[in-house]
């Protein structure tokens, strides 16, 4: 069994994917922060930190357990440690697989060989096309949490 990494390890949810530098969107589109929280990442306590990580992945594992199924967590991390994607040990392995599979899903061959399987309604779609949904729901939940908790 691979070696889980500590908070102190893992820095940041940040996948090398980012929309808020490159582009200047509001809400990150690889690793769902809002603006603000790349940018002031470093700042932020081990509590902040914990407090934004929580809901990425509170809202990623909702969305994803309606599409996937992960059927061996050894799997997922066996290839997440052969990719050196990193993940925090705390958080849903749904989450770890949405950024791996955000990431990388171009290298894998087959949702099989990381220990995962579409559920019966999605089978028959592609994976981009299962991925685009999923990232587009993930920017509308975080759309609508940043209007409630953050917008004046």
């Amino acid at each position: 069994m691979l070696e889980l990494l500590t908070m102190k390890e893992i820095q940041t949810p940040c996948i090398g994917i980012c929309s808020t530098t490159s582009f200047g969107d509001k809400i990150c589109r690889g690793c769902k922060r809002f603006n603000f929280e790349v940018i002031n990442w470093n700042s932020y306590s081990e509590q902040e930190k914990l407090a934004v990580f929580g809901r990425i992945d509170l809202l990623t594992e909702q969305i994803l357990r309606n599409k996937f199924r992960i059927f061996s967590v050894e799997k997922l991390q066996d290839v997440m440690h052969d990719f050196r994607f990193f993940y925090h040990p705390d958080l849903s392995s749904y989450c770890w697989m949405h950024g791996l599979l955000q990431k990388y899903s171009y290298k894998i061959e087959s949702l099989d060989e990381i220990g995962v399987e579409l559920i019966n309604e999605f089978k028959a779609k592609p994976l981009d096309e299962v991925m685009n949904l999923i990232n587009e729901e993930l920017h509308l939940l975080s759309e609508a949490h940043f209007q409630r908790y953050f917008q004046r």
